[in-house]
């Protein structure tokens, strides 16, 4: 129900009439809870709101909220409790047992098929068609789900554990959580069972369940560890590693349009909640295997830069304004309440992390995806295909034989259309001069012009005044009535010449509204760079709103625009990492000087 975003209607605090009404439905509707757990959970003294919404599906939903954590939510008259209130009351409703893996499905919006289903050695609970029930996960009594029963617990034993077991409306993680702190689960530790006492008719390897299921080899999951696999389920025997495979894949024929929306693999996901998983999961990363306590106090900047991007999975790019956060800060004070670190501002207007608590159920708890294996595939994936890292082409001036000079090559055996490097047409004019002896004898730095000389060389103005040339004056004219050209090679790829000078890659920064600045980048693709790519890596880099438009009057030429004056920035990408000759990048003076806001 919560898979996808909600549109709130209202939300209005409850006042006294209506919180007495409340705890007498609370009490009604979860007998298991006594009178001071309702009054808890219902409180005078505390903040309660209630909260109309409309699910995606367009149903009308109640949300009461306690100190801004849901607490209930009612559907059709019907009360529920949240996974925040079932934290605090594990055994308020009777529970199903599931897999880690099975919770990925659960938070996109599918039901608990039985096949992911786990049976303790004590049995199923005993529950009726449409009862409602809790689901956690192996190892930890914490509720993860809630839902209601589709079947009794006898009819589930007789259909052999198949078909649609719970019709989930709300899981730890989906957009109901989120509305919360977004807290993890705790850690609760599973009732001892004596496995004499359980239904001896279950499969021997269920009987290994206590004793392979410890707390501490399969605690609960947060979100941040969505990465979680059935290989993660070591500790399990082979035969519910299996039962996890069909929970995942089986097509069971139960429900008709509903089962196939059930066993439907596809990421229901917002780009915002992708962006949100990634960050958790960079960030936990970073925290458990790259930031050292001799690091600390760490600039918040220092650490976004140099561990929470370097955790980022190859292929993918964390982006803060794209995630629910939007900021940094936010992002870091949100960790902060859940006391995972502590951020303090020990410069005016610059945050460092100053604490980190490296034994937080998050840090502990996260499990670090194999980055390194999947990287060295990547790079052979890379070499196989033939798509090295980038390298700078190779840039060569030439000059055009012009029909105006070309008397002058014809004795080198070169006409008109012919491309030269510089030192060749040296060479070759400097054959010409000793070939028909045109050295001065008096001053052999002088050059006598002869008829052809004259003609290429000469304006009509200087026919009859001048007789002799410099080396250097001789050979400078012979180039400024060539055609400028340049030749560019690309790794693997033949050479391409073209006419005229290369223009260079120009950055630009323009003052818009408000005093704010921007930068704009045009003329990479001459040099082989994607401007789509580079202004994503730089947008990361700056954390900065990058677009990529069509220049106007042109119809293959793109500019890259970012906010903020990042020459800076720009220019150490280019130089060190592109490899693009200085002489090339024209605008790297425009770079904001130190202590200057940008």
């Amino acid at each position: 129900m919560f898979a996808k975003a909600f549109r709130v209607k209202s939300n209005t605090a409850i006042k006294g009439s209506d919180r007495r009404k409340l705890r007498a439905d609370v009490a009604a509707a979860f007998p298991r809870l006594d009178s001071e757990a309702v009054s808890e959970l219902v409180s005078n003294k505390e903040e309660l709101n209630v909260v109309k919404v409309y699910a995606h599906k367009g149903e009308a939903v109640t949300i009461y909220v306690r100190q801004r954590n849901p607490v209930f939510f009612e559907v059709d008259g019907h009360l529920y409790p949240t996974v925040y209130t079932l934290w605090s009351y594990p055994d308020l409703l009777p529970a199903f047992i599931t897999w880690p893996p099975v919770l990925q499905k659960l938070i996109g919006g599918a039901d608990l098929m039985l096949p992911g289903v786990v049976v303790p050695p004590s049995g199923l609970p005993q529950v009726l068609p449409d009862h409602l029930c809790a689901v956690t996960l192996v190892g930890n009594r914490a509720p993860v789900a809630v839902g209601f029963a589709t079947m009794s617990t006898a009819e589930m034993l007789g259909a052999g554990m198949r078909g649609k077991g719970v019709t989930i409306l709300h899981t730890y993680s989906d957009q109901l959580w989120m509305f919360g702190d977004k807290s993890s689960p705790p850690t609760i530790a599973p009732l001892e069972v004596n496995p004499e006492e359980g239904d001896g008719s279950e499969d021997d390897g269920q009987e290994d369940y206590a004793s392979n299921m410890s707390p501490d080899s399969c605690l609960g999951p947060s979100l941040e560890n969505l990465n979680l696999g059935v290989e993660e389920t070591a500790s399990a025997p082979a035969h519910y590693n299996d039962m996890v495979n069909t929970a995942l894949s089986e097509d069971v024929e139960v429900d008709g349009e509903d089962t196939e929306r059930t066993l439907e693999t596809e990421d229901h996901r917002t780009p915002q909640e992708q962006m949100d998983e990634l960050l958790h999961q960079c960030f936990f990363h970073a925290l458990k295997c790259k930031v050292k306590k001799d690091d600390l106090p760490l600039l918040t900047s220092t650490f976004l830069r140099n561990h929470l991007f370097a955790c980022c999975p190859q292929g993918q790019q964390v982006d803060i304004k794209k995630s629910s956060y939007k900021k940094l800060s936010k992002f870091l004070h949100c960790m902060q309440q859940r006391k995972v670190l502590q951020v303090k501002e020990l410069t005016k207007g610059v945050e460092s992390i100053v604490d980190i608590d490296w034994k937080h159920y998050d840090i502990r708890s996260f499990v670090v995806p194999d980055m390194e294996s999947a990287a060295v595939e990547t790079s052979e994936s890379k070499e196989g295909s033939g798509d090295p890292t980038f390298q700078p082409p190779d840039i060569i001036p030439l000059y055009g034989i012009s029909g105006r000079v070309a008397p002058l090559f014809k004795e080198s055996g070169h006409r008109k259309g012919d491309y030269l490097l510089a030192s060749d047409v040296r060479s070759i004019v400097i054959s010409y001069v000793k070939n028909n002896e045109l050295v001065d004898e008096v001053n052999r730095n002088l050059v006598i012009v002869d008829p052809i000389l004259c003609d290429c060389l000469l304006e009509r103005s200087e026919y009859q005044e001048v007789a002799k040339l410099k080396w250097d004056d001789l050979i400078t004219r012979c180039l400024e009535r060539m055609q400028a050209s340049h030749q560019v090679t690309f790794p693997g790829q033949a050479p391409i010449v073209r006419k005229g000078n290369l223009d260079p890659i120009e950055i630009t920064v323009a003052q818009r509204s408000s005093n704010k600045k921007v930068t704009m980048i045009k003329n990479l693709e001459l040099y082989g760079l994607d401007p789509h790519a580079l202004a994503t890596l730089l947008q990361q880099r700056v954390q900065a709103s990058a677009t990529v438009h069509a220049l106007p009057g042109s119809k293959d030429s793109v500019q890259v625009q970012i906010q903020g004056n990042q020459v800076h920035h720009l220019g150490k990408m280019l130089l060190d990492e592109y490899h693009i000759p200085r002489k090339f990048i024209q605008g790297l003076d425009k770079a904001a000087k130190p202590g200057k806001k940008k």
